[in-house]
């Protein structure tokens, strides 16, 4: 199979999409829902968490909507623009 992007970089054990088939695990999906609830309960709009994290509104928007799931780097950033450990968005997945 040929993947568009590299195996999850959270290391939770399946493979990522393609934009192809859009199938996103459901430990992804969680990760992506904690973010975005976590991103809400902050007032945040993606575009102000993407300028705290320093990465592109297009990159938060995707990874809330299944598109993909964030490398290991951008899920840092995100947590830290959140203020939150990455340990505590991942506990019980």
């Amino acid at each position: 199979k040929k993947f568009l992007y590299h195996e999850n970089p959270l290391n939770i054990g399946e493979e990522m999409k393609t934009h192809k088939d859009k199938t996103v695990q459901p430990k992804e999906r969680k990760v992506a829902k904690r973010l975005l609830d976590l991103r809400v309960e902050r007032g945040l709009s993606q575009g102000a968490l993407a300028d705290k994290a320093g990465v592109d509104r297009k990159t938060v928007n995707r990874i809330e909507n299944d598109h993909f799931s964030p490398n290991l780097n951008t899920f840092i950033r995100l947590c830290k623009a959140l203020k939150v450990k990455p340990s505590q968005v991942l506990e019980n997945i």
